[in-house]
């Protein structure tokens, strides 16, 4: 049977480990049994599942996976941490610890050769500082990953779900529908984390699309969109100049891919972006 952790095991796990949360890490431990417990339900994880864990810390949601039955690929880059993550298993969850595997690593850098079996869904606490940066590496590096659930800032989580004529949709809005649908979830109580917080939090879920948006070049498709949000206030005629070369060719790409060149970014869909990129990529004939 997994026993889960409560306030008085973090504080103990941190204080035997000598552990003072960093900001710059963004180490804020979830202790209450609950929410993990809710966390895992909406993640819908279930026995035999292949979850990816990333940023673990003291175990608490790890647990809370092995307890329902899912193969877990922890990747934690606090070595102090990752080192103590199986004894935890072994501790309060004797029967499941050998579905546990521990990785330390930067999440940024995980490959999945790394990996002992191809994860199908992601779930994890993440920094807000990484948390758009880590999930796009993952969904390019590994596309065995079919779902997500992710715990982030909440202001990262709107712009996360955000979809296009909102004022907070911009890049990560957009490479995230390039591989499928984000939403959000549900908020996330400061008062389930040790130390609190100083801002609020939110649970995003992500489904991967069955079929690519386009046969585009992702990073085509990706360098378009870094071009039209870098100076978002500007029309896409101007916001593009540099990217085609200069604002006559960014005009004529636009009116060639169907997108009215007086518009701007925020206006567009993913697949707007990829129609950009594939005339682009055509000869200048064409």
């Amino acid at each position: 049977m997994t026993t889960l952790l409560g306030p008085a095991e973090i504080r103990g796990l941190a204080a035997e480990l000598e552990v003072r949360p960093t900001k710059k890490l963004g180490q804020n431990f979830v202790h209450d049994p609950n929410t993990v417990r809710r966390i895992v339900e909406l993640a819908g994880v279930g026995p035999g599942d292949s979850v990816l864990e990333v940023g673990p810390g003291l175990g608490s949601l790890t647990l809370g996976l092995l307890a329902a039955g899912a193969r877990v690929s922890a990747v934690e880059i606090d070595p102090v941490l990752a080192g103590r993550l199986p004894a935890t298993a072994a501790e309060h969850a004797p029967e499941a610890a050998s579905r546990l595997t521990v990785l330390t690593r930067d999440a940024l850098k995980l490959r999945a050769d790394e990996l002992p079996v191809p994860p199908s869904t992601l779930v994890a606490n993440l920094p807000y500082n990484v948390a758009v940066p880590v999930v796009l590496h993952l969904l390019a590096e590994l596309p065995s990953l079919a779902s997500a659930l992710v715990m982030v800032q909440t202001e990262v989580a709107d712009r996360m779900a955000a979809g296009p004529g909102s004022r907070i949709y911009g890049v990560p809005s957009v490479k995230l529908a390039w591989y499928g649908h984000a939403r959000k979830v549900a908020p996330v109580p400061r008062s389930v984390f040790w130390p609190v917080p100083n801002v609020d939090s939110a649970l995003v879920a992500f489904e991967r699309a069955a079929e690519p948006v386009s046969a585009a070049d992702r990073a085509a498709v990706f360098a378009v969109i870094d071009a039209a949000f870098a100076q978002r206030r500007k029309t896409l005629r101007a916001a593009l100049a540099s990217w085609a070369g200069s604002a006559e060719r960014a005009g004529a790409l636009l009116q060639a891919a169907g997108v009215d060149p007086g518009t701007r970014g925020e206006q567009l869909t993913v697949g707007d972006f990829a129609r950009i990129a594939e005339r682009e990529a055509l000869p200048p004939s064409v």
